[in-house]
Order: C-alpha cells, then structure tokens, then sequence
C-alpha cells in the first residue's frame, strides 16, 4: 500500500493525474505466457503456505518490472489455475501487460511521506494477473489485490540501511492470499455463489501510484459497464488485538453500510471511511463510477520495511477477514448491480503538506487525537524526544482531535519552525517542542 502525508499539491489533482503518481506512457505490450494446467477436481488453497512463498527471499521483494516480480506473476498464475478459475488477461491468457515511465515524486519518501525522491526516467514493464468464473451471470464482481512490492529497496522503502530484500508479506502477499481464498471458496461452493461472475485480479505497479489498476481500467479485458462492484484488500495480514478492521469506500453505495454490520455481527471492530478515494488500487475503479470497497488492517513499524515479514502474519486474523469478505459476497447474492454514489472528499481536496513529524500513524486509532505507531530516526519526533504510542492531541494552537486533523495541520507550519506540541503519553500530557523539516 502507498501512503499520503505530505504532497504540496492537492489530493484531488494527484489521483486524476495518475492515481498519485506521474506518467508519460502507459502503453499494452504482450508477454510470453506459461500454458495452462488442468486445475485438480478439488484443491485444498492454504493461506499460509501461498503467503510463505510470495514473501519468500526467492521472489526478491516482488517488485515490478524485475525478476522476481515474473515469478510472483508466474506462481500467482499457477494458483488461479489450480483452484479453476479461467484466464481473462489479454488474448485469451492470464496477463495484461503494460509499460509505463514513472519521471514524479514518490509518495513514500519517509515513514510520514516526506523526502520525496526523483525518478529515473526509465521505461519499467509491469504485469496484472486477471482470472475469473463465468457464471453466465448479467453482472460481475471484481475482486482485486496488488502483488508488487520494493524489490531489495527502492526510493519508496523506509529502511536506512543497506540494501536488503524488502519481502513485503502484509504489504501485500497478505491481500493476494486473502483473494486467492476468497477465489477458491467461491469455485468450491459455486451454487451459493451463482448469481455473478467474477473476476480476479493481481494488480502489479500499485506501489508506483497504482499504475496497474489504473491501467486496467483504462484497457480493460470485461465489459466495466457490468460490474456491480469491485473488493480490494491491501494490508490484511496485521489484525490487532482490539480486530479493529478498516473498511473503506462504504459511502460510494447506499447498502453498503448495512451489508459490511450484516456481515460483521460484532466480529470486528469496524473503522468505516466513506470516500471511495484511497491509497490503494479501490481507487482506479472508483475514479471510473464503481462502488468498492477496501479493506486494512492497520498500519505497523515494519512498513516498507525488510522486517515485513512472514512470521509476523497474524494467520488467524488473516482467515477471519477473509471469512468476512466471503460473508459480504454471500449477502450480495440477492441483490441486483449496485447504485454507485459519488463521495465527498472535499476536505481533503486542498490540503497541502509542509512538514512531518517522520513518524508512522496509527490508522485505525480512533479515540481522539493522532497516536504515533512508530518514529523514524533523524527526524524532527525523534530528535523532539517522540515516542511510539504517543497521543498527539494538539500541534501550536491547533486541536487534533483525528487523523484528519493532524492532516490539516502540517499545513499550517513551515519548515525551520519551532512549535509545542502536546502529546498524551499514558495517563500524562507532555508538552515537546518541535522543529520542522
């Protein structure tokens, strides 16, 4: 998943300049493609042992355009053939391939999005996985996750050291596993999941701005005209304590809302952001007037980081949200193709960032205030004495009262300045002055 935080530019104006990343090319190209294998009558999908090998070093951090990010494609391929579903890329085979010349801003940068590195003007081939179940259906649900991630560490990773294989198991084999078994859930119980078609996709090139997505969208391989509604999952491997679960994009339908607490049942602890405008792959389909919804499990310290790594993955949390997207596909059955509702993202539209803290916020917080889930070293929260689990609850003059707030706020200062900030750091407010940078 990419992240924003700081970009002296609108919101709005990035996602339809490319999805927050700047292009010259996206242009089709076709690619050399492994034959098919007859799927086994039943294939019994383990979770665990698809995240192990997408997070593994042998893929080399998965990322696009390089080796390992082919054999990503190449195993993921395998996968949708073995649990049955039928190639819907280009041509008849399991890919779509594109290109594209990445010459902005990256939007990682630093833990909080700051020190944005320039690219190479650099012609980079990516490759989407696209695969479906044909159910003569008159609509289609589109159920997507990117597999790429940063290779050994390019600009967009928050590592410090050398370079290092960045295996990427939340970010996001974790959202890949979750499709895969979402896919072979419905294939194995195809006669309570009739009603659509469906089609799968293993987004590459969404750490670079969701470029493949956006790509699809443009040149897509089934009628958009007929999907109901596209399901994304980006970081779900990292379920807390609390289940606290995001689900955003649930203003962009109006049964949304009632479809995600039916499913639930209490089972989590559901943080809803209505806007269909995110930093994930949702936000191609929802740019082009589909409802969609995604889901996340929070932000952590290892993000884009080589310690994102397997034996970190909370396995249970990962089957239970799976469990719970399954149950939301269930209970769309009996209804027809989707009303799509524009969301209002106006008051992120003009926000302009000028600092950072360099911390890493805790997203899924949402008891009053900013609560910091990791600070990154030489930057102005740890040489202010900054700490992770910190409540920034006021920054100057300015209230944070969310994460909307502290949003708004680094708006407000400039680089050089001083400003106290008060934290709440256990049951105490600790007052800390901050220099910008």
């Amino acid at each position: 998943m990419f992240k924003l935080e700081k970009m002296n530019l609108s919101i709005k104006s990035i996602v339809y300049a490319g999805c927050f990343f700047s292009l010259i090319s996206i242009a089709s190209t076709c690619g050399t493609q492994r034959p098919l294998i007859k799927a086994p009558s039943v294939y019994e999908f383990s979770q665990v042992e698809v995240l192990t090998v997408l997070a593994s070093d042998d893929m080399e951090g998965r990322e696009v355009g390089k080796v390992g990010g082919l054999k990503a494609a190449d195993f993921i391929q395998s996968e949708m053939t073995n649990i049955g579903l039928v190639p819907k890329g280009e041509n008849g085979f399991f890919f779509q391939d594109f290109n594209f010349k990445p010459i902005s801003v990256s939007p990682h940068g630093t833990a909080d999005g700051i020190g944005l590195g320039q690219s190479k003007v650099v012609t980079v081939n990516g490759r989407n996985v696209v695969s479906g179940i044909d159910n003569g259906a008159a609509h289609t649900i589109v159920i997507g996750a990117h597999y790429d991630h940063l290779g050994y560490g390019n600009e967009f990773s928050l590592f410090k050291g050398d370079s290092a294989i960045h295996n990427g198991a939340d970010d996001n084999a974790s959202g890949v596993v979750a499709m895969l078994k979402l896919a072979n859930t419905i294939t194995s119980q195809s006669e309570k999941f009739n009603a659509y078609n469906y089609l799968f996709i293993a987004f590459s090139g969404e750490e670079y701005g969701l470029i493949g997505s956006n790509h699809f969208v443009k040149n897509p391989t089934i009628d958009l005209t007929k999907v109901s509604c596209m399901l994304n999952f980006d970081m779900v491997g990292r379920l807390k304590e609390d289940n606290a679960l995001a689900v955003y994009g649930n203003g962009t339908s109006p049964v949304w809302t009632d479809i995600v607490n039916e499913a639930n049942q209490g089972k989590f602890k559901l943080v809803f952001e209505e806007s269909g405008v995110g930093p994930s792959d949702h936000t191609s389909f929802y740019l082009a007037d589909m409802p969609v919804l995604h889901f996340f499990t929070g932000q952590h310290e290892d993000y884009h980081k080589p310690s994102d790594d397997v034996e970190k993955i909370n396995f249970e949390g990962l089957k239970s949200v799976t469990g719970f997207v399954e149950d939301i596909v269930l209970a769309l059955q009996r209804l027809e193709k989707l009303e799509f509702t524009k969301t209002k993202d106006s008051s992120r539209e003009d926000m302009s960032f000028k600092v950072t803290l360099g911390v890493v916020p805790d997203y899924m917080f949402t008891e009053g205030g900013m609560r910091i889930d990791g600070v990154s070293e030489g930057r102005p929260a740890a040489a202010a004495g900054m700490q992770k689990g910190d409540i920034v609850i006021k920054m100057g003059e300015f209230s944070v009262n969310d994460m909307m707030g502290y949003m708004e706020c680094l708006g407000k200062f400039s680089e050089g300045e001083t400003t106290k900030v008060i934290v709440k750091r256990g049951e105490e407010e600790v007052e800390i002055d901050v220099t910008w940078d």
